[in-house]
């Protein structure tokens, strides 16, 4: 074997990591899991340490990134009259908004089906605080079509927190972190 090398297992396992996808991985999690009730333990385990990593700003910025790259063309091209009637341009843009949220209130959700309070709550927060960083701070001409629509969804995501939440004392805390952060909201 002249000028070959020998592929290391640990080449080679990196070459089938970085061919893995999401789906694929969680096959093979989940395999594992159900052939070892201790390796399941462990990615439970891992799961939920993963999970626990929520950090407001971060989630603040996806928010306010996705809603500001929002284009007004994108809106004026899904709207107006159509082969099927006339999509209203305020009522596309409004849509728009909520499409943009729709995976972070879906991860919201999950925080609370997964009984993770704390989780929930911080991520809440970062929710509020990218829809209000957005109406304060966003030039886009996008939201000029959805003028009210960042404070409507900032209570429908409230409230819908509030209505999964079990413990008063995170309500309390939710109230004052608004008061601190969003004046006259």
């Amino acid at each position: 074997m002249v000028g070959k090398k020998k592929e290391s297992s640990k080449t080679k396992n990196k070459n089938v990591f970085d061919k893995i996808n999401a789906n694929d991985a969680f096959a093979i999690l989940e395999t594992l899991a159900n052939e070892d009730a201790k390796i399941a333990k462990r990615i439970k385990e891992i799961a939920m340490e993963y999970l626990r990593r929520v950090d407001i700003e971060d989630i603040a910025s996806q928010i306010y990134f996705d809603l500001n790259n929002i284009e007004v063309e994108d809106v004026w091209d899904q709207s107006g009259s159509t082969r099927y009637g006339y999509v209203d341009p305020t009522d596309k843009a409004w849509e728009m908004f909520e499409e943009a949220l729709e995976p972070f209130i879906e991860e919201l959700k999950k925080y609370q089906d997964l009984s993770m309070p704390t989780e929930s709550k911080n991520y809440c927060m970062g929710i509020l605080k990218g829809i209000y960083r957005f109406e304060k701070e966003s030039k886009s001409e996008y939201k000029d079509w959805a003028v009210d629509a960042p404070w409507e969804y900032f209570e429908n995501v409230l409230d819908d927190w509030k209505k999964g939440c079990k413990n008063p004392k995170d309500v309390q805390e939710m109230e004052e972190f608004i008061k601190k952060n969003f004046p006259g909201w």
